[in-house]
C-alpha cells in the first residue's frame, strides 16, 4: 500500500534518493539562514529588541542545514546540486514571497512593512515546515539514524511557528491588522502553488532514481494535485489563523547546538 511512510522509507533506504533529500533539505534551510542574518542585520531602529530573535532564528536554520549535512556524511555522501524545480525558496522569491534577496543585500535599514512582511512569509512557510516535521515524527521519531536529528529539528520549528504567532499578534494589536491580514492571504496562496509544482518536481526526481513504475508515478502526482485542491477550497486558512502560543517568547534564549550525528 502506497503511504507516506512507505514512500518516505523507499527514499531514505536508497543512498542516491537520500543523498537528494538531504541535498534540498540542508540547501533550503542554508538559504533561511542566510536571510534571517540580514533580515537581522537591517532591521529598522524602532524594531531593534526584535534583532536577536530574528538571529536565533537563522541560527537555528543553519544548525538545520548542517544537521542535513552531517547525516550525509555519516554514510559517506556528499551534497549534491539542487535541481532549480525543487527550490522552494527561490522559487516563492520569484513570486514576490517574502523580502527579496536584492533588498536583503543592500546596507539600508528595512521598514516596519519589511518585517511584517519577513513574519508572514515565516509564518506560512513554518507551518508547512511543522506539519512535515511532525509527520516525520510519527513514522520515523525512533528510526536509529535520523531519530535524533528529527525530533530537534521538530522542536525548533514548533519554536519558530510560536515566535510568528506571537510577534504577529502583537503588531496586529498595535495597529497592522490589516497589513498583516492581506500578507498572510498572498503568502499562503503563493506557497500552496509552489509547494505543489516542488513536491511535483521532488516525486519526478525521486521516481527517476528509484525507478517507480509510470502507474506510481501518476498516483503520486494525483495525489500532489488532490492536496493542493484542498488547500486552495480552504485548507489554506491554517496557515494564516493567529493564535497566542502556549511557548511564549520561545526564540528568547541562544539557539541551542547541534548533537553529533
Amino acid at each position: 500500500m502506497l503511504t507516506a511512510k512507505s514512500l518516505f522509507q523507499e527514499i531514505i533506504d536508497d543512498d542516491e534518493s537520500f543523498q537528494l533529500f538531504c541535498s534540498i533539505a540542508a540547501s533550503g534551510e542554508a538559504q533561511g539562514g542566510w536571510e534571517n542574518a540580514r533580515i537581522a542585520a537591517l532591521v529598522p531602529p524602532g524594531m531593534r529588541d526584535m534583532a536577536p530573535k530574528i538571529t536565533r532564528h537563522g541560527a537555528d536554520e543553519d544548525k538545520h542545514g548542517r544537521i542535513f549535512n552531517a547525516l550525509l556524511k555519516k554514510r559517506g555522501l556528499e551534497p549534491v546540486p539542487v535541481p532549480p524545480d525543487t527550490d522552494y525558496t527561490m522559487l516563492l522569491e520569484q513570486r514576490g514571497i517574502g523580502l527579496a534577496h536584492d533588498k536583503l543585500r543592500r546596507d539600508e535599514p528595512l521598514t516596519e512593512e519589511d518585517i511584517i512582511v519577513y513574519l508572514a512569509h515565516s509564518r506560512v512557510t513554518e507551518q508547512r515546515a511543522a506539519d512535515q516535521m511532525d509527520m516525520l515524527v510519527t513514522y520515523f521519531g525512533d528510526h536509529p539514524e535520523l531519530g535524533k536529528a528529527i525530533h530537534m529539528i521538530d522542536n525548533d520549528e514548533a519554536n519558530h511557528l510560536a515566535y510568528c504567532h506571537e510577534e504577529l499578534l502583537r503588531l496586529a494589536y498595535a495597529g497592522h491588522g490589516r497589513l498583516i491580514h492581506h500578507t498572510l492571504r498572498e503568502s499562503a496562496l503563493a506557497e500552496i502553488r509552489v509547494y505543489r509544482d516542488v513536491s511535483l518536481a521532488v516525486m519526478s526526481h525521486m521516481g527517476r532514481i528509484l525507478r517507480w513504475p509510470k502507474a506510481k508515478s501518476l498516483a503520486l502526482a494525483a495525489g500532489i494535485h488532490g492536496m493542493y485542491a484542498y488547500e486552495r477550497v480552504g485548507g489554506w486558512h491554517k496557515m494564516v489563523d493567529l493564535t497566542m502560543p502556549e511557548r511564549r517568547n520561545a526564540l528568547g534564549g541562544p539557539p541551542t547546538p547541534a548533537p553529533a550525528f
